[in-house]
């Protein structure tokens, strides 16, 4: 299987609370094979305005990758199983990558399973 050009693929991250939490979600994303491989960070701390304070709080950082005609997909699942009222969701452009870890990111996240 060739690898689809560097611009089809994503590194989506996103943060929560504990890592009990981003291990529940990460698995139920790569089960709905919208991302292929999720890694939890251990917790950092966020700092950040919220509701017109400054707020800190530990947090887990969850790296994703996908291919970006599955961002849809991840951006549904993450609406649907993220517990913040704001999740943070943004993605990156991957700019290079090994074809064969490509080939399977791209194997991984076909919506059929094939």
């Amino acid at each position: 299987m060739a690898a689809a050009p560097k611009a089809d693929y994503l590194v989506a991250l996103t943060t929560l609370g504990t890592v009990p939490e981003a291990r529940a979600m990460v698995r139920a994303l790569v089960k709905q094979r919208v991302i292929a491989c999720g890694t939890v960070l251990l917790p950092g701390v966020s700092i950040y305005r919220w509701a017109g304070a400054v707020t800190e709080a530990e947090e887990v950082i969850v790296l994703m990758k996908t291919r970006r005609d599955r961002w849809s997909a991840l951006e549904a699942s993450i609406r649907t199983l993220h517990p913040y009222d704001v999740p943070e969701l943004v993605a990156l452009p991957v700019e290079a990558g090994l074809p064969a870890y490509l080939d399977w990111l791209t194997a991984e996240t076909q919506e059929d399973g094939s």
